[in-house]
């Protein structure tokens, strides 16, 4: 298997298989294919790993590319504006991602749901209770907004992010929720109540937008909009506290 990333913002992975190789991507994701490539939706896993697909906000059928006679090409793209990383795994190696961030993946790469194990991560940490994991052997393409910061955390080395700003994790990165200290900052900082705060070791991927930045940015420009005057459930300083914290 051969692969290659094309693009800035609007990034596709272009991937090039032998006969016998299978690629499997999240349905609705491939872009283009060349004629000998078979594509059929399968339920992969069974019926309870499809419905914890679906919890984790991907879909119960996954898509399975296999060339015929020949080598073949198919290409996967994104559903908003951001970044294609590939994740190497090899025995024994698992990673963790925000639910929608999967792409695509070798046949060898299982993709499976991961539940927070902490209830304060769950309810703050910008992720909610259900997240992905991939595990196995192989090659796995991850999808998310903006541009990618990757890290390499040492034993012990903490680092804290902006709530919903982390695309991923090696397994063995602790993931935990803090307070923002300071009443003035909590409301007012425009950081929200919590941070992430992420303990080596292992690697870390964070974006550098979320979607729902990107939604929120662009919803006064869309048909319909309220104007600056205008509310859409809350105004005053009760919105503006809403905003600042649950809002993000």
């Amino acid at each position: 298997m051969k692969y290659k990333i094309t693009g800035d913002n609007l990034q596709l992975v272009t991937v090039e298989l032998n006969a016998g190789e299978t690629m499997y991507g999240e349905a609705g994701s491939m872009v283009y294919m060349s004629s000998n490539m078979d594509m059929e939706a399968k339920m992969k896993g069974g019926l309870m790993k499809a419905i914890g697909r679906k919890f984790a906000g991907e879909t119960m059928f996954l898509t399975e590319f296999t060339p015929t006679g020949e080598e073949g090409m198919v290409a996967f793209g994104g559903n908003a504006p951001g970044t294609i990383k590939p994740i190497e795994l090899a025995s024994g190696r698992e990673f963790i991602v925000q639910k929608d961030a999967f792409l695509c993946a070798e046949d060898t790469v299982e993709l499976s749901v991961a539940f927070q194990r902490r209830l304060g991560s769950a309810f703050f940490g910008g992720e909610g209770f259900i997240l992905e994991r991939l595990s196995g052997e192989g090659t796995v393409f991850i999808h998310a907004c903006g541009d990618f910061v990757e890290f390499d955390l040492q034993a012990g080395q903490t680092m804290k992010v902006d709530t919903g700003c982390v695309v991923g994790w090696d397994g063995t990165v602790g993931y935990e929720i803090e307070r923002v200290k300071g009443i003035k900052t909590m409301f007012f900082g425009g950081e929200g109540l919590f941070l992430t705060s992420l303990r080596g070791p292992g690697k870390v991927i964070i974006q550098s937008m979320t979607l729902h930045n990107l939604a929120s940015a662009l919803a006064p420009f869309l048909p319909g909009a309220q104007g600056s005057s205008g509310t859409s459930g809350s105004s005053g300083v009760v919105g503006t506290l809403l905003k600042e914290t649950v809002g993000r």
